[in-house]
């Protein structure tokens, strides 16, 4: 059931009326409402996979209670460690079982050793990845002593399956949601035109922009060995404004479909196009995923290597990146591209620079310092998106040997006009917009009638120039 679905539509729609209007004064049927059409929600993807999303709700329920209430410290230990053991064990499975023996079989072939490799055909759950990384926060911060587990079972089920947010994100902490599942929410008219205003900002970057974009760059990374240079560069630049597109487009609409709900989650990309250095990239690119790794992988890893100074932050940073991108993917691809993003921080590291970005004033366009910082952090992002896109990594490294000829100066495939004048226009807009939470934010400030001629614009591009339902590209991860 996809955000941008009729089905969808009408789903929500039908879910709004009863959360507003038949249970709005009573909290309990309002949350068992939500669970119970988050559990529809995700069954309409497969069925057979629901019972694997309750059943990782009930194993962090009872062992964030049992956790909590441990006679003594190591058996609050004991407990922390099962739910990080279910959880992590879980998600290798699914996700990376057939990659561990296709790639031992490889090793093997290489020294001469021939094996009979026996894969297994598992079926990723959607959205393993994000409600995992969701239960596993509400361990660990028990296990620290900085969360207090629910005693209401109803309520930490609709954290973990929350539909807004569950196929793809952002990864709200359990200190963000569940106060807000055990409080009494309030329909705020202007919080909720605000929000439709995000998911519709949503909807366009989604259906006219990455959805049309991924014409030309499906097709050309499928026929990279037959395209020139040229076609091939064009292909490089618009696929991270694809995913962009594609990705951010689905956290507006979560995030819009949240507020409409009474909730505020976390926001999941700040305008990384206009970083100035890859750590700013950072900060502003998937950042509850950056957050998370930040404070569970990096900065214990920088406090264990912190006497070797640089050298150990260095190291910090590389494995953190590097297991970021393995997140992404059973693929030796994903590993290359979060190395490649941990080598990019290098001299940032050197020059002790990583927390010192200037952010950009509010004047209407860059300076000529910071158009440079932001094509040069651009062209690295893009890079290293080559290898993200690309089936293997000899696929990657033939698309980069064969970007470098001489038919570079040949003339590149053909874009279409409308699309090209969509990014454009979505690059103005988000840098007008940067100090808002998202895009279309800005608009707000424009004459009435200005206002709702540019929303029937964008309501006209989103039904003229979509295609047909396209999955959002975050949902294989």
């Amino acid at each position: 059931m996809l955000f941008t679905s009729s089905i969808f539509l009408a789903f929500f729609a039908t879910f709004f009326l009863l959360y507003w209007l038949a249970f709005k004064n009573n909290l309990r049927l309002q949350n068992l409402l939500l669970l119970f059409a988050s559990y529809v929600f995700y069954c309409w993807w497969d069925w057979r996979f629901l019972a694997l999303l309750a059943g990782s709700s009930l194993v962090n329920f009872l062992v964030g209670k049992y956790a909590y209430r441990a006679s003594s410290p190591r058996l609050k230990k004991v407990y922390i460690n099962i739910g990080i053991i279910a959880n992590v064990g879980s998600l290798l499975f699914f996700k990376y079982v057939n990659f561990f023996i296709e790639s031992a079989v490889a090793i093997l072939s290489k020294i001469g050793l021939h094996a009979d490799p026996h894969t297994l055909n598992i079926l990723l759950p959607l959205g393993i990845s994000f409600y995992t990384f969701r239960a596993l926060n509400y361990i660990l911060d028990i296990g620290k002593g900085k969360l207090e587990p629910t005693e209401n079972w109803v309520i930490f089920f609709s954290f973990i399956a929350f539909f807004p947010c569950l196929l793809a994100g952002p990864i709200d902490k359990a200190k963000t949601l569940i106060p807000q599942l055990a409080a009494k929410r309030n329909f705020i008219y202007t919080e909720a035109v605000d929000a439709t205003r995000q998911i519709l900002w949503g909807l366009f970057k989604k259906s006219a922009i990455a959805d049309n974009i991924a014409f030309y760059t499906d097709g050309i990374y499928k026929t990279y060995f037959a395209s020139n240079s040229s076609t091939l560069l064009i292909a490089a630049i618009l696929y991270p404004i694809q995913i962009y597109a594609d990705f951010s487009g689905y956290s507006d609409i979560a995030i819009g479909l949240a507020r409409l709900l009474g909730f505020k989650v976390t926001q999941n990309f700040n305008f990384p196009f206009f970083a100035q250095n890859i750590a700013d990239f950072w900060r502003r690119w998937h950042i509850s995923l950056t957050k998370w790794f930040t404070e569970y992988v990096f900065t214990p890893l920088s406090i264990h290597f912190r006497d070797y100074g640089k050298v150990g932050l260095i190291l910090s940073v590389l494995i953190n990146l590097t297991v970021i991108g393995a997140w992404h993917g059973a693929n030796w691809t994903f590993i290359i591209f979060g190395l490649l993003h941990g080598l990019y921080f290098i001299p940032l590291v050197l020059n002790g620079t990583v927390n010192k970005t200037k952010k950009p004033g509010v004047k209407n366009w860059p300076s000529l310092v910071e158009f440079k910082n932001i094509l040069l952090t651009f062209c690295l992002v893009a890079f290293s998106f080559i290898f993200f896109r690309s089936d293997s990594i000899a696929n990657a490294v033939q698309f980069i040997h064969r970007l470098f000829t001489t038919s570079l100066l040949e003339k590149p495939i053909r874009l279409s006009y409308s699309f090209t004048i969509f990014i454009i226009g979505m690059l103005v807009l988000e840098w007008k917009s940067r100090t808002y939470d998202y895009g279309l934010a800005i608009v707000k400030t424009w004459p009435r009638a200005a206002q709702w001629a540019f929303y029937y614009f964008i309501i006209f591009t989103v039904f003229f120039f979509s295609t047909t339902g396209q999955n959002f590209i975050y949902f294989q991860f």
